[in-house]
């Protein structure tokens, strides 16, 4: 059975008779983890086997594990910084900075792998403004350049741990104020300024090859009357024809309320699909989940199915392995000397 378009959550700590039967069906892609489904490491551990053994190809198991304010595993994981604290190193210490957005990379997707954790959406590419608080220090920095430059190393860093990154949220969530969890963002801005800030870090990571990407949804005013999940222009004409990015497409969960502007949520993955999502996400409520899978949903797209399959994890080998691998006590190492004097030097 190949791997369906859909991003679904689970409800607890273990799987449910009814939500096996969800991600065994065929329009179901992976899953979606978040701090409810998380109790401590051994559980983590043994609920991502469960979910990996349903099928073949097993499915993708992905969730938002930044560092800082959005962390979904806390208990038995090392405490990752936010990236604005990151980039907080970057204009004096710009080396210092790298090394910092590299040890994050790696130390996060490793510790993720071994727990049997695909991929963390991440790095965040925004641009951080000082205007929007959902964002904030969840972006490296202000500058553009600066911020594809933290990213690169970050992602360098995944890579190096097995983990395929994903830049977040095209064309930019950073010059809003609202919250697309909770309100719709709308971005007044003209085109040719996003293009000269916002898809600045989107440019550098398509061509140091990024391998996905995830809608923002909000909404841009100036350019296109629907938020960039739904938008041709932003995810086809913009995204792939002008930038050149041949990755992968994740929308961001359908169910935040700035996507509600589609509908229903099948109506919502339907626009979402079409507009150019490889993938959507429906990550909160079963009856969304199983309205969704109901809604006899026409879908086959090989170039999909290749490039979802790209995004699982190479790695693992759980935690007790990780801990003696000299590469994580490196990396702890260097993370610690965020708070430690500039003098450090961080070979």
């Amino acid at each position: 059975m190949s791997l369906g378009p859909l991003l679904l959550g689970v409800q607890g700590i273990e799987l449910q008779e009814e939500e096996r039967e969800m991600l065994m069906h065929p329009l179901t892609g992976g899953v979606v983890l978040f701090s409810r489904n998380y109790e401590s490491l051994e559980q983590l551990e043994a609920l991502t086997a469960q979910i990996h053994q349903l099928r073949e190809p097993r499915l993708l198991i992905a969730v938002d594990h930044e560092g800082g304010r959005v962390q979904r595993f806390r208990a038995d994981f090392t405490p990752l910084p936010a990236a604005g604290r990151i980039g907080a190193e970057y204009d004096a210490h710009p080396h210092k900075a790298r090394q910092l957005a590299e040890a994050a990379g790696w130390l996060m997707a490793a510790e993720l792998l071994a727990a049997g954790v695909d991929l963390s959406f991440m790095p965040v590419l925004d641009l951080d403004r000082g205007v929007c608080p959902v964002i904030g220090d969840r972006a490296f920095h202000r500058a553009p350049e600066a911020v594809a430059d933290l990213a690169h190393h970050y992602l360098v860093g995944m890579g190096r741990a097995g983990m395929a990154g994903t830049g977040k949220h095209f064309p930019g969530h950073g010059a809003v104020t609202a919250d697309s969890h909770t309100d719709l963002p709308v971005d007044p801005r003209p085109f040719n300024e996003l293009l000269m800030e916002d898809l600045v870090p989107f440019e550098r990571m398509t061509a140091f090859g990024l391998h996905a990407v995830m809608s923002a949804h909000v909404r841009y005013d100036q350019i296109d009357g629907s938020i960039a999940t739904y938008s041709t222009f932003w995810l086809q004409d913009v995204l792939r024809a002008r930038l050149g990015f041949q990755g992968l497409i994740f929308s961001d969960d359908l169910e935040m309320a700035a996507a509600a502007t589609a509908g229903d949520v099948p109506d919502r993955v339907r626009r979402a699909l079409r507009a150019g999502c490889d993938v959507a996400l429906v990550c909160q409520t079963r009856v969304a989940m199983a309205a969704v899978l109901d809604a006899g949903l026409e879908w086959h797209n090989p170039v999909t199915q290749l490039r979802l399959a790209r995004m699982h994890g190479h790695g693992g080998g759980g935690h007790r392995h990780l801990h003696q691998d000299p590469q994580w006590r490196a990396a702890v190492k260097c993370l610690m000397a965020l708070d430690e004097p500039h003098t450090l030097d961080l070979i």
